[in-house]
């Protein structure tokens, strides 16, 4: 016996004309719609018009100088080799200004000045899109909720690599431009700080990180499930009974009593997605300007046991001079 199982768009949709969608004010759309059978199995198969805009052209552009700049520095850190460039590309970082540098507007190119330049053009990039998306939902009569969604993940962005640093009086504090370096940072973050797990806003940011996901595989799964009665036409589970909607409804409240509607599941999602970010970067704002170390911090509110000395204090290599570290310059 066959069984059905959705895995990707198995029926595509191609129209003779290509759908414009519907009529606006400002309608600057750009390219020649045709279909795709790879986007077809994912999606629409309809690929443009795209509308681009200034706005859209402003972004493009100052994302790509920051990723020439980020790239071109990071090539040139293994003496342009091309070889060595692809082989230890997720190694390879661009590096924010030293200590010394204080919030210095422009260092020296080669200690940190290109971090700053990259940074200015990145940021430039995705403020420009947000603002892009705000536009676009305005001119189509939408509401504001994904520009807004867009904020959240733009604040984590803004605290790591500007308003924290600027807090804390210097760009060192900010996190490099690169795969690997950036972990390596957050994993000496959470050291220098007594342990990120500890810090509640972190926390918060975890189990609302857990919880998008565990929405979005229930959400994900029980339309899949359904799709065999037509749960992605939204027409028929209108006027229709016994239609996958009613009967997602009716596995959820058999399973555990209790089932969301096709509205309230995307708000539980746009929520959970919009508060990950949005906690993470109070936590990251809070630490090393309120929190020197949220492990003692923990121990004090009760949140976390008080473990014996066993080693010596850790002492943070930024708070001494070179002359007074093991093996240092006389």
């Amino acid at each position: 016996m066959a069984y059905y199982q959705n895995i990707f768009s198995e029926v595509q949709v191609r129209p003779i004309e290509p759908e414009h969608g519907i009529p606006v004010d400002v309608d600057k759309r750009w390219g020649t719609p045709f279909n795709s059978y790879l986007f077809g199995l994912i999606g629409n198969a309809q690929v443009g018009p795209i509308y681009i805009g200034y706005l859209g052209a402003l972004s493009f552009a100052c994302g790509l100088i920051a990723f020439e700049i980020i790239g071109l520095n990071m090539w040139a850190s293994v003496n342009w080799d091309p070889v060595q460039f692809v082989r230890q590309l997720p190694w390879l970082a661009l590096e924010p200004p030293r200590p010394q540098y204080g919030l210095k507007i422009l260092p020296p190119l080669a200690e940190g000045g290109w971090w700053l330049i990259a940074g200015f053009f990145l940021t430039a990039s995705i403020l420009l899109w947000w603002l892009r998306l705000f536009r676009r939902a305005k001119a189509l009569g939408l509401g504001y909720h994904v520009p807004w969604a867009f904020a959240s993940a733009i604040w984590l962005f803004l605290v790591l690599v500007f308003i924290r640093p600027v807090l804390m009086g210097s760009w060192s504090e900010a996190v490099p431009f690169g795969i690997f370096p950036h972990l390596d940072w957050t994993a000496a973050f959470s050291l220098r700080y007594g342990n990120l797990f500890y810090n509640p806003f972190h926390m918060l940011s975890i189990a609302f990180l857990y919880g998008s996901t565990l929405l979005f595989a229930m959400h994900g799964g029980t339309i899949l499930a359904t799709s065999r009665y037509g749960a992605e036409r939204e027409i028929d589970q209108i006027v229709d009974r016994g239609t996958a909607t009613e009967r997602a409804a009716l596995f959820w409240r058999w399973t555990m009593g209790f089932n969301a509607t096709m509205e309230s599941v995307h708000r539980w999602a746009w929520w959970f997605a919009v508060l990950t970010t949005l906690t993470g970067g109070i936590g990251i704002l809070l630490t090393g300007t309120v929190v020197d170390n949220w492990y003692l911090w923990a121990v004090k509110h009760g949140v976390a046991p008080s473990y014996p000395q066993v080693y010596p204090p850790v002492v943070d290599p930024l708070s001494v001079s070179p002359t007074t570290m093991p093996g240092g310059a006389p």
